[in-house]
C-alpha cells in the first residue's frame, strides 16, 4: 500500500489537543525544526503556527532541538526503526485502517507489555510514566511581537498570519501599492505608511474570520504638490 499524507500545522495541533485529552498538559515538549512544530527558523515570516499558539495558551514550554543535531531527539528515532522493524515482519496492509490497526497493536505492545532493558528493573513505559510525578505546565505571561514590510495589494488589502491562519486585512484601494510597514502585537496590528509614517489603520485581529473589514474609512493619501 502507497500512500500520501501532507501533514499540516493544524493536524499536529489537533493530534496534540487528543494526546493531551488522554493524558493531560505536559510541562514541556520536544521537537526538532520541522515547519509544522516551530517557525523559529523561517526568519520570522508568518508568526507562530497552530501548534506553537496552541503550547503558548497552555503555558506549555516548547524546546526544539539543535539544527543538524539529531540525537536531541534520540529516543523517538530509536522508536521510529523499532516500529519500522516490526512492521516489517508483519502481513502488508492493503488499506490505512489495516495499516492503524497494526500501528495500535505494535504501540500496546511497547508501552504496556515488552520490557524495555533502559528502565528500572526492566519495567515498561507506562508502569514508569503511571508512577511518576508529573510537572505542571508553568503559568507564565508571554505575548508576540513583531515587524514586517509588506505592500498593499491592488485591491486595497493585506495578508497577514497569526497562530497558522490566513487573515485578509482591508486598507483601501486608495492605498493600493503602498509600502507599509505592520507591527504586529499578538491580536494587536499597526500598519504605517513606510514613506511618510502616517498610520493607515490600527485594528485588533478577528481570529474567528479570514476578513478583516474597515470599521471606520481610512484617509486618502495627500497628492504631492
Amino acid at each position: 500500500m502507497t500512500a500520501h499524507v501532507r501533514v499540516t500545522g493544524p493536524i499536529v495541533r489537533d493530534e496534540f489537543c487528543k494526546a493531551i485529552a488522554a493524558h493531560g498538559i505536559p510541562y514541556s515538549t520536544l521537537t526538532d525544526n520541522g515547519m509544522v512544530f516551530t517557525t523559529r527558523l523561517a526568519g520570522g515570516r508568518g508568526g507562530r503556527n497552530a501548534l506553537e499558539a496552541q503550547l503558548r495558551q497552555l503555558g506549555v514550554i516548547q524546546i526544539n532541538s539543535t539544527p543538524n543535531h539529531p540525537t536531541t531527539c534520540g529516543k523517538i528515532e530509536r522508536f521510529h526503526q523499532t516500529l519500522k522493524k516490526w512492521l516489517a515482519r508483519q502481513p502488508r496492509a492493503a488499506t490505512i485502517a489495516e495499516l492503524q490497526a497494526q500501528l495500535d497493536t505494535f504501540v500496546e505492545e511497547y508501552n504496556h507489555h515488552r520490557p524495555h532493558c533502559s528502565l528500572p528493573h526492566k519495567a515498561t513505559p507506562a508502569t514508569v510514566y503511571t508512577t511518576r510525578p508529573k510537572a505542571a505546565p508553568g503559568q507564565r505571561l508571554d505575548s508576540h511581537q513583531r515587524v514586517r514590510t509588506d505592500r498593499v495589494d491592488t485591491y486595497g488589502s493585506l495578508t497577514l498570519r497569526i497562530n497558522g491562519r490566513l487573515h485578509h486585512i482591508s486598507i483601501g484601494r486608495a492605498h493600493a501599492r503602498t509600502r507599509v510597514l505592520m507591527l504586529v502585537h499578538d491580536l494587536d496590528v499597526r500598519i504605517i505608511d513606510a514613506a511618510t509614517g502616517e498610520l493607515l489603520r490600527h485594528l485588533t485581529i478577528d481570529p474567528t474570520r479570514d476578513y478583516q473589514p474597515r470599521r471606520v474609512p481610512c484617509r486618502r493619501p495627500r497628492k504631492k504638490p
